[in-house]
Parts: C-alpha cells; structure tokens; sequence
C-alpha cells in the first residue's frame, strides 16, 4: 500500500457545503476510487486558513491516475468547482506533500 498526501482548499463560505457533498459522497464515485485501488480515504478541515489536508492508500500510482480519467470523478469536479479553486479542467488545485515520517 502506498500513502498518498496531498492539501486543497475550499472557499470562503463554502466550508459546510463542501462537508455537506462529502456526507455522503456519491456512490458511484465511491465506488470508483475501491475499483481503483483507493482505500482509507480521509480529507480533513482546517478550519481558519480553509486548507483541506488529504490522505489516501492507494495500491499503485497508475490506477490512482486513472481515476481522473472517469466519467463520474470529471462530473464530481464540476460539481464541487463552484466551492473551492479548480483547474480549468475543473480538478481541484492540489498541492502533493512529500511524507517525512511514518511511525507503525
């Protein structure tokens, strides 16, 4: 298993909208990050500075970037682009972080 990070944001404002989609999230996307390998899927809230830190395991970098390549996660960033900074494809701006520690 590989341990992905990564932080986002949301906007302003948009903080309990962006929970909101999230509770759940759609089932098909759900469904399509477990197809993909995704599993123990956490994106956390800071909730002055509205960064938004992710963590994922994946089972390999390859199907990890496919998933942006279907349907239903290219509907998901449009869907979730009017609240938080996107990519003119609509995929949400991230930054990926680099792990320095991990204790088992």
């Amino acid at each position: 298993m590989l341990r992905k990070a990564f932080v986002m944001s949301v906007g302003e404002g948009n903080e309990a909208e962006y929970e909101r989609r999230h509770s759940p999230i759609w089932p098909e996307l759900e469904e399509v990050l477990r197809q993909h390998g995704v599993s123990n899927y956490s994106i956390f809230l800071h909730p002055e500075t509205r960064q938004l830190f992710g963590y994922a395991e994946i089972e390999d970098e390859t199907r990890w970037k496919a998933i942006a390549e279907t349907p239903i996660c290219r509907k998901w960033w449009a869907h979730m682009s009017e609240i938080m900074p996107s990519n003119p494809d609509h995929s949400p701006v991230s930054c990926p972080l680099v792990e320095v520690f991990h204790l088992d």
